[in-house]
């Protein structure tokens, strides 16, 4: 017969309130000492480093890796209310009655009697009821976090005005934009001009990314991945056949490039 008690262990350890208790215990009076030291800003890296393993794992498209990655960030959350609660600030039951509030106030097609037809209605609805919720003279742009990584930064606040109508009228517009910022980088002369020049280039090509959907850092991501594995690759198959890669020419660099290329799509 099945063990009961394992059972129910089992059954207790899928529970969202059993973490909080076992957060509570290890911040306790009896606890764990490295939990009961930690403030917000100890474990503030923690919160980004595990933000970014959820990113791996859903460009890898590794579910049981992104069910753990999940995991440690919801453990971020947890202990981060925790931390709060033991500085009398609020609790996780508080965390989770604004963010039910929040969703139920922004769907009112969903929880009241507005009706809706499309995503384009959703989506002006959502931020017409931002709107309301900002403080008078705040900027739409305000509640993104500029510690955002800046192209995912720079692609947010172009969506956010993008849905106001401060946005070109097709990506022919954008491309030529592209085109005349990159010309404008050798025209440049001074490091200064050079900085800006190149950031006018990210920019543009941030807005054209959103306008078509595409997620800019999770596509530099890829990129970067592609480009470790490709020339991983090539030192590998450098070291098989006894070759320098850094005493071979530029030419016999790309030969080997356009192998690992073949290697690693």
């Amino acid at each position: 017969m099945p063990d009961s008690s394992n059972t129910h262990e089992n059954e207790s350890l899928s529970r969202f309130d059993t973490l909080i208790k076992i957060m509570a215990k290890l911040r306790g009076l009896d606890g764990c000492p490295w939990d009961k030291s930690q403030s917000h800003q100890s474990v503030r890296q923690n919160l980004l480093e595990e933000t970014y393993e959820v990113l791996e794992a859903l460009d890898s498209c590794d579910s049981t890796k992104l069910k753990e990655e999940l995991g440690d960030l919801l453990l971020q959350i947890v202990l981060h209310s925790q931390i709060a609660q033991d500085n009398g600030d609020f609790d996780i039951n508080q965390v989770i009655m604004l963010i039910n509030e929040k969703l139920i106030r922004r769907h009112p097609h969903i929880f009241g009697t507005r009706k809706v037809g499309s995503v384009e209605q959703v989506t002006a609805n959502w931020e017409e009821i931002k709107k309301h919720e900002r403080q008078q003279g705040a900027s739409m742009l305000d509640g993104i976090p500029r510690t955002l990584p800046s192209l995912a930064y720079s692609q947010e606040i172009q969506k956010r005005v993008a849905r106001v109508g401060f946005d070109w009228d097709d990506d022919e517009g954008v491309i030529d934009k592209v085109a005349e910022e990159a010309s404008e980088i050798s025209s440049a002369l001074t490091h200064k001009e050079k900085e800006v020049e190149y950031g006018d280039l990210l920019f543009t090509i941030a807005n054209l990314a959103q306008r078509q959907g595409i997620d800019l850092e999770a596509a530099l991501r890829s990129a970067n991945l592609r480009f470790y594995k490709r020339f991983s690759a090539m030192e590998k198959l450098c070291h098989e056949r006894a070759l320098d890669f850094s005493t071979l020419s530029f030419g016999e660099q790309n030969a080997l490039w356009e192998e690992a290329k073949k290697i690693v799509k």
